[in-house]
């Protein structure tokens, strides 16, 4: 099973998606966590990263590139099963991510794609902010990262539309709810990937 997590913030794609890779016994591959496991380490990827965060910038997309092929090419060679978490984010990365995976022979089977109400997210992360205590999680930079989200990732599934891939699951009911809708669709899709990729233009054209 090779799954892609697209989904606005706070919509549960972190909790779906180690709960899916759990279930499959295959690497939930969380983009985040890997950049900081490889800071960690001090790899030589880590120490380029680190850079980046020290000033505050954003990873560049051949770094976050980088970091998904080594991780996308680890489990290719444990089975080839995957749940990426995290990425891609822009159509620039959507299209990186395919030919990196078509590099390894291991494209996505499923684009799942968990739909929760911009209402919904702002109350989830309005609410793990005042457990977690974040100061950065406020309604208007939520709403701008909703925007974000919107103008950006969204777009591209209509490509995985296009390619037969995608498959969308409604995020708003209580968490164990998703769980089993995530794991009966796609037992429902399992064995019937049509990956039909086709040209791009529109899409890298809106990156």
């Amino acid at each position: 099973m090779r799954v892609l997590m697209i989904a606005p913030p706070g919509a549960g794609k972190g909790t779906q998606g180690a709960r899916i890779a759990a279930h499959f016994g295959v690497p939930h591959l969380a983009t985040g966590d890997l950049l900081r496991r490889h800071v960690a380490l001090r790899t030589g990827l880590g120490q380029t990263v680190q850079q980046y965060l020290d000033r505050g910038s954003l990873v560049p997309d051949r770094l976050m590139q980088d970091l998904v092929r080594r991780a996308l090419a680890e489990a290719t060679a444990h089975g080839g099963g995957y749940v990426l978490d995290g990425y891609p984010r822009t159509p620039a990365q959507a299209w990186a991510a395919y030919q990196i995976a078509s590099s390894l022979g291991a494209t996505a089977q499923i684009a799942l794609h968990l739909r929760v109400d911009d209402d919904e997210v702002v109350r989830r992360l309005l609410a793990r902010s005042g457990i977690e205590h974040r100061s950065d999680d406020t309604e208007p930079v939520i709403r701008r990262r909703l925007a974000l989200y919107h103008e950006v990732t969204e777009p591209i599934l209509q490509w995985y539309d296009r390619r037969g891939i995608l498959l969308s699951v409604d995020g708003m009911p209580r968490p164990d709810q998703v769980t089993e809708d995530i794991i009966a669709a796609l037992r429902d899709r399992r064995g019937h990937h049509a990956d039909r990729p086709g040209p791009v233009p529109a899409l890298l054209a809106a990156a």
